[in-house]
């Protein structure tokens, strides 16, 4: 009897020992500590990511306001406020980055005016500004451009009219110039180039500009973004202007005439016509002069 009982006693010690570790393992407060560090740790997490979801609606809400055009300024934002000790150059740079995201948020063709009291003239190229003929060459011509037409080289003998350098550098300093072409841009750049050489111009405008109707490029001049109180168009063909003719004066097409006046009276009515409020009244008043004498 004494030695079953001393053969059972060991047994049941160790179960005991065992039941009761396990129940401290249970209790272990280095147990509870790490489950609730665990916990705390997942929350602040939780909280992190809410957070920066927070920040990015906030942003992504504010970029949409930017870039979402408006009745007003048409998605782009005008800069008025210029702060001490900035260079002119840094000036000049934000309102060159100003224009471009005029254009980009807007269906105008043109930047805006940096003077918004400043005129506008667009000016045709061929047959007002130049005259130009493909081989062979004719016996007078001021320079050659070659441009690539449909994968082909082309030669164009170029005819400047008589006073054009004069015309575009007296109008230069007083309105904005811009040349309104129906020509492609692989040739009428080239000529330009040639023809600009002192930068006088401040825009080129291409036939991809244009608008064709029957057949016919029309210069669609309410596109521009510009005061048509304030817009000329210059030009020998009058299917050009056909959609605002009451902001145009028509020249005769020049060809090879080098005692062509045209554009020395044009010089004229434009250092007259600062007195008119609506330069189309001043437009109006010299093409029925100029009918009146071609009548006489």
């Amino acid at each position: 009897m004494v030695s079953k009982t001393l053969k059972k006693t060991p047994t049941k010690s160790i179960k005991d020992r065992r039941s009761s570790y396990r129940r401290q393992r249970r209790k272990s407060p280095a147990k509870i500590d790490a489950v609730a560090a665990s916990s705390t740790i997942l929350e602040s997490i939780n909280k992190t990511i809410f957070s920066c979801k927070r920040r990015l609606a906030k942003i992504f809400s504010k970029l949409a306001r930017i870039s979402t055009p408006n009745s007003r300024y048409k998605g782009y934002k005008i800069l008025k406020k210029r702060f001490k000790g900035e260079s002119q150059e840094f000036q000049q740079q934000a309102i060159e980055k100003d224009s471009i995201c005029r254009v980009l948020f807007s269906n105008e063709r043109l930047p805006p005016l940096i003077s918004p009291t400043k005129k506008t003239i667009f000016l045709d190229l061929d047959e007002t500004l130049v005259h130009s003929k493909a081989d062979p060459p004719p016996q007078m011509f001021d320079f050659v451009v070659r441009p690539k037409i449909d994968g082909e080289l082309m030669n164009f003998y170029v005819l400047k009219r008589p006073g054009v350098d004069a015309f575009l550098e007296s109008l230069a300093a007083k309105y904005e110039l811009v040349v309104f072409t129906a020509g492609l841009k692989e040739y009428a750049s080239l000529v330009l180039d040639k023809l600009d050489v002192k930068g006088l111009i401040s825009h080129r405008l291409y036939r991809d500009s244009c608008k064709e109707v029957d057949g016919k490029f029309v210069k669609d001049l309410s596109e521009m973004g510009r005061d048509m109180k304030r817009i000329v168009i210059i030009d020998d063909n009058p299917n050009c202007y056909s959609f605002q003719p009451e902001n145009a004066i028509p020249v005769r097409p020049f060809i090879d005439d080098l005692g062509d006046g045209e554009l020395g009276k044009l010089v004229k009515f434009f250092e007259e016509c600062d007195s008119f409020e609506d330069i189309r009244d001043a437009v109006k008043q010299f093409v029925c002069k100029g009918n009146d004498m071609k009548n006489l």
